[in-house]
């Protein structure tokens, strides 16, 4: 931990162990007979502070400890058992134990909360507690249990803020490697910068002393983690908006949008990219925030539509997880046949941050007005241009990829949300401000690696540049609008996944964010990858625009809000593990995930979310060569958890397998209407499977490139 080594035990200390665990047992037994029979005499009380001093850990002993007290004290009936100074007497003692039991364990858990459960009580003086502790920390002044006890301590002796952030400069200039003491420095500047207290406002004056401050640590010593951490933390407060921000939406703002309410449109004679068919006469509206969010609904959300009124919309968010927030949000436009009007603009408008409701994960509100209009043409029906796409297998080789041609990439509708990123705080004045101190940071940091071959200093000037860039981008007036460092964030990651391999993986996933943010950071840049499917061996005239991300090592899915109008998509032969992402992304109709790392249904859940979604690659993958991930349940499978108590296994009988073997594609695939798969080189594909797959799916017309009959 911090840097510090485990060392295996040697066997003379193994031997020592044990001979300790031989005398507490009988000691623990006894124990144990007592809290039975719930005996809380002065003898059973004797023997658990006994144990407790010897086994400071033993979290059963402190428990009852508490119990005894409460029983001793809700059954005195003398004046003298009710006396203040009896019952005070009680709670010493209590202090007492934790005192002997620390002085044999200083990080116990146990002993320090229950310490802070007696000073709770009232009943004991706090004065000799800032004392106490002086002698711990002098023991280790990186003891976090004891940190965390002083700010318990502080807050019941009403000390200030500034006096204990005070406390935390002393014991950093005493020693830059106390992490503890940055840890509750942050925490103490946390909530002076919330308050606006004198002397902490503005906000920039604050942050740029406290750079100041952990500059000395970091020249120092730039091998010590402690000082990198805090600097972290002033990197994300120096950059981040408070507020939740609406920054990217489909329909995108101004955008023309053609659908068809029968499934039947033709793409020949419009734009692919602006097109889609809509054989459910419902089209989707997507809200994409800065971060995940709670309370988007009818009365945060106000819809102006003829289809539509506010209050008929439902906002379900895109999540996973269950919880509620998300950080986008889904509902659909009904289009009532009455009220429609073919080939006529239809407009539809969309507002947020009117109205207090939309909240993060902090609390914080997304206050900002912000406002989004487009057009839905509506084709008459054409029943005699056939539903070509749905007849026809797709084919992912690259002869049936052609280059967008230009007039595509004219009325190509990827709008880059920047007038929804235009809030109050995004001020010139103040994201200059903050552009300037990034900028001092990384010329800093620079200058430290031209002298020193530090991992950390490169991986905090990759955080550093890739913040300017997103300050800059905020910066409508600024000349330096466009992302300039990318080539540099890539290399330093590149350098280190070769020099530090112990933590590879994580270098690679923030490679492949980078990446990502590269490709997407300008619709020229994105339209580079696009190409128009066009299957070589068939007559028909397909209007997919296909997003081409295959071959480019991508271990992690990121900058999806810029890809919200995608409907065909190829991420194969990369890196991937999982697809955490993609389920903001509700027009992919067509998904190709072959050659990748996928070794679990689970890692798959977002496709649960994509209700488009029609045609299905994932050939080639890991898929059944490693056991199900049941961390996510209370027991080994969700057959005998909430999950899927509901679930009938009954109609997808084979014979001779138990289908309840294939609960996890069950738990992926129960509710898609897939009419194409590919599943073929994965562990799990066995014929008994793929019939499993075929009862579970009945929408299915292709599996591995076969036609079914």
């Amino acid at each position: 931990m911090h840097g510090r080594p485990r060392k295996a035990p040697t066997p003379q200390e193994e031997k020592a162990l044990a001979l300790k665990a031989s005398k507490l047992r009988p000691l623990q037994s006894q124990f144990l007979q007592f809290h039975h029979n719930k005996t809380y005499t002065k003898e059973a009380l004797e023997v658990c502070a006994k144990l407790l001093e010897a086994n400071p850990e033993y979290l059963t002993a402190w428990n009852y400890r508490k119990i005894a007290v409460e029983h001793i004290l809700s059954h005195s009936e003398t004046e003298t058992e009710t006396d203040p100074e009896s019952i005070k007497s009680i709670f010493s003692e209590e202090l007492r134990i934790t005192e002997r039991a620390l002085a044999s364990n200083y990080k116990s858990y146990g002993a320090w909360y229950h310490r802070k459960w007696v000073l709770r009580k009232g009943h004991s003086s706090i004065d000799r507690e800032l004392q106490l502790l002086e002698v711990f920390l002098k023991k280790d002044t990186r003891n976090f249990h004891a940190w965390n006890y002083r700010r318990f301590v502080a807050a019941l002796k009403n000390r200030s803020d500034e006096e204990e952030l005070q406390f935390t400069t002393d014991m950093i200039s005493d020693n830059f490697s106390n992490y503890s003491a940055w840890h509750s420095r942050s925490v103490l500047l946390s909530q002076l910068l919330e308050k606006k207290v004198q002397g902490y406002f503005p906000k920039e004056k604050v942050l740029t002393e406290e750079y100041n401050l952990v500059h000395q640590a970091l020249f120092t010593d730039p091998d010590d983690q402690s000082g990198w951490f805090y600097h972290l933390w002033l990197l994300d407060q120096t950059v981040k908006v408070e507020s939740p921000l609406l920054v990217s939406t489909w329909p995108p703002h101004g955008s023309s949008i053609n659908v068809s309410v029968n499934g039947c449109l033709d793409k020949s004679a419009l734009s692919p990219m602006t097109s889609f068919d809509l054989s459910t006469g419902t089209i989707p509206v997507i809200l994409y925030f800065s971060e995940a969010v709670e309370g988007v609904n009818s009365s945060t959300i106000n819809v102006e539509s003829i289809y539509d009124t506010s209050q008929d919309l439902i906002w379900t968010p895109l999540s996973t997880n269950n919880s509620g927030r998300a950080q986008a949000w889904l509902t659909h436009l009904n289009f009532l046949e009455e009220k429609i009007h073919f080939l006529q603009a239809n407009s539809v408008k969309v507002s947020a941050g009117h109205s207090q409701g939309i909240t993060s994960l902090n609390g914080f509100h997304c206050t900002h007005p912000t406002e989004f209009e487009f057009t839905v043409y509506v084709q008459p029906p054409t029943p005699q241009h056939a539903d070509l796409q749905c007849l026809e297998m797709i084919s992912w080789g690259d002869e049936n990829f052609h280059i967008c041609e230009t007039h595509l990439k004219e009325s190509s509708p990827i709008k880059f949300s920047d007038q929804l990123e235009n809030n109050e705080d995004n001020k010139s004045t103040a994201y200059k401000c903050k552009a300037e101190t990034i900028a001092n940071e990384i010329a800093l940091f620079r200058e430290l690696l031209s002298e020193a071959n530090c991992k950390i200093g490169k991986l905090t000037l990759a955080r550093l540049l890739m913040a300017h860039d997103v300050i800059t981008s905020y910066n409508k007036s600024s000349d330096t609008n466009k992302s300039v460092h990318f080539e540099e964030v890539l290399d330093l990651y590149c350098n280190l996944m070769n020099s530090d391999p112990p933590h590879s993986q994580f270098y690679k996933d923030e490679y492949s964010l980078v990446l990502l943010q590269q490709l997407t950071s300008n619709p020229e840049s994105l339209l580079r990858h696009c190409y128009h499917y066009r299957d070589s061996s068939s007559s028909s005239i397909h209007g997919y625009i296909c997003l081409r991300l295959c071959n480019l090592s991508i271990s992690r899915i990121g900058s999806i809000k810029q890809l919200l109008w995608i409907q065909m998509l190829d991420l194969s032969h990369n890196q991937l593990h999982s697809i955490e992402g993609l389920e903001a992304m509700q027009l992919l109709s067509c998904l190709n995930l072959s050659h990748n790392q996928i070794g679990t249904f689970f890692a798959l859940e977002p496709l649960k979310l994509l209700k488009s979604l029609k045609v299905l690659n994932i050939s080639y993958n890991e898929i059944g060569a490693h056991s199900v991930d049941t961390r996510r349940y209370l027991c080994s499978s969700p057959l005998s958890h909430t999950v899927g108590s509901d679930w009938s296994f009954s109609e997808f009988a084979i014979d001779g397998v138990d289908v309840k073997t294939y609960w996890e594609a069950f738990f992926i695939f129960k509710d898609l209407k897939l009419t194409q798969l590919d599943i073929i080189a994965n562990v799990v594909a066995e014929e008994k499977f793929k019939v499993f797959l075929l009862k579970l799916m009945p929408t299915l017309k292709w599996i591995d490139d076969v036609e079914l009959q």
